[in-house]
Order: C-alpha cells, then structure tokens, then sequence
C-alpha cells in the first residue's frame, strides 16, 4: 500500500519552505518536490506565486503535517487550499509526480517509482 500524500498550496516561495519545515518537523513526513503555478490573476493576489507542497507518510503523520505548515502558512503570505489522499490510485501517483519546477529537464516516470 502507497504512503498518503498531503497537498498545501500557499502564496510565495519563502512561504512555501517554512511551512515544509514546520510540517516535517510535526510529523515523520517526507517531502516530494515543490510545484508552482502563476496564475492569470496574479497581479491580484497577496503573492504573485502559488507552490503546491507535498507531504508523505502515513495519514496520521501527514494530517500533522498539514496541521503545522498551515499555521506557519497563515503566519505569513497564507493558504490557497489544502487536500489530503489517504490511499492515491496509481494514476494519481503517476499526476502527483509531475513539477512546474521540473521544466528544465525532462521528468519521466518510471513503474518502479509509482
């Protein structure tokens, strides 16, 4: 059975890394890489950036994991959402390991990673 996976999508960058902090220290998490997205109304939002973070680990970890780096988020530029998938299906996994933060370099996904 795969590991649950907790998504948080907070405004900035800075934002992004003390939350991620914050959420492994709360819990025995392990973090998948950052994405991002700049969406069309960016000029509108508090932070020109959203970064989707990603925890893993078991969904006792995860929720604690996602309960700390929202409170840190909040403390600072703030949250966009946040979701938790106790038990991915393989497409999601296969969905969860693509990264705007990627684009430099090709991202393929191999059997064995999923």
């Amino acid at each position: 059975m795969g590991e649950a996976v907790g998504m948080l999508e907070v405004f900035g960058l800075a934002t992004a890394f003390a939350a991620a902090d914050a959420g492994c220290k709360a819990g025995n998490v392990h973090l998948e890489t950052f994405d991002k997205n700049k969406p069309a109304n960016a000029d509108e939002l508090p932070v020109p950036l959203i970064v989707m973070i990603k925890f893993r680990g078991s969904v006792s970890d995860v929720r604690a994991a996602l309960d700390a780096a929202k409170r840190k988020a909040e403390e600072l530029a703030g949250i966009v959402a946040e979701y938790e998938i106790a038990r991915p299906t393989e497409d999601t996994e296969k969905m969860l390991k693509l990264s705007g933060l990627d684009k430099g370099k090709p991202n393929k996904i191999y059997v064995e990673e999923v």
